[in-house]
């Protein structure tokens, strides 16, 4: 099923298995002025009939080396394949669409961002907040369209050092971007980490172990098994007989313990990243 009222605008997919989640989503997208056709799915699988049918409109644009639709906007927890293996699938498109999550289930943000959701949307949404969205889609369809190779990605990627790494993190139902310069340190919680910033602590499930080999070239270390910190932080090694601990600025003095194996590796750091300041002068 397919509305149009605007033959310029977006073509965007809703896919929701209940119907007053569908409709909803429907009337949202068909009355935002950015929106040229929604069409409707009640599953993932529907949504790639629909996809790779012979609709002529959706079949001109794929022939045209374009996006089969602009956005598919999706539930996350259906029958069958769920919103994530959806995700999954479009990825593999030769040019996949913008993907946006609408649902009520908060704990799969971090997912989302994961397989390259544009953004994610709790429920019940709005029209401002759907209009957000369509603004981030507009814009990145403006960017494909000039060929802009500096333009953000969808898709999360391993940074460079010098890139300021973002991690979606979950506030009270809202998805807020963490980035990676705001955070003092690390601490190992199980298979999940906690960030922590001047503002407070965010828990996000990415082991420190990963945090460590991702972040190594960005000035992190790891200074004890539970804790990764900012080495840029550092203001005192303080050693007592109980071992070394270092303290943290960048906001409330903050101390850490500094395990035996990470000692010297991190006093080597610490030593050697003065000294490339004063040959760089």
């Amino acid at each position: 099923m397919s509305t149009r009222e605007n033959p310029a605008g977006l073509v965007v997919l809703a896919v929701d298995d209940e119907r007053a989640g569908l409709d909803e989503m429907q009337y949202l997208l068909g009355s935002n002025p950015r929106v040229g056709r929604v069409l409707t799915a009640f599953d993932a699988a529907e949504a790639l009939r629909l996809l790779r049918s012979d609709d002529s409109e959706l079949a001109g644009r794929r022939d045209g080396d374009e996006p089969t639709v602009d956005a598919v906007f999706a539930d996350v927890s259906m029958p069958g394949l769920s919103g994530m293996e959806l995700a999954r699938v479009l990825a593999a498109f030769r040019n996949p669409p913008a993907l946006v999550f609408i649902t009520g289930h908060e704990e799969n943000a971090l997912e989302a961002f994961e397989v390259g959701a544009l953004d994610y949307i709790m429920k019940p949404a709005n029209s401002d907040r759907v209009d957000r969205a369509l603004r981030a889609i507009e814009k990145n369809k403006q960017q494909d369209a000039i060929g802009d190779a500096s333009r953000p990605q969808r898709q999360l990627e391993v940074p460079g050092p010098d890139d300021d790494e973002v991690i979606p993190v979950e506030l009270a139902g809202t998805t807020r971007m963490i980035p990676r310069k705001e955070v003092r340190w690390v601490e190992a919680q199980g298979d999940y980490a906690r960030l922590h910033t001047t503002e407070g602590s965010h828990l996000v499930r990415i082991p420190l172990a990963q945090l460590e080999e991702r972040w190594s070239e960005a000035g992190f270390l790891r200074i004890h098994r539970s804790f990764l910190v900012s080495l840029a932080l550092v203001t005192e090694l303080r050693m007592s007989s109980s071992g070394y601990s270092v303290v943290l600025g960048g906001g409330p003095a903050t101390e850490l313990p500094v395990s035996r194996r990470h000692t010297r590796e991190l006093k080597d750091r610490l030593v050697r990243a003065p000294r490339q300041g004063w040959d760089e002068q």
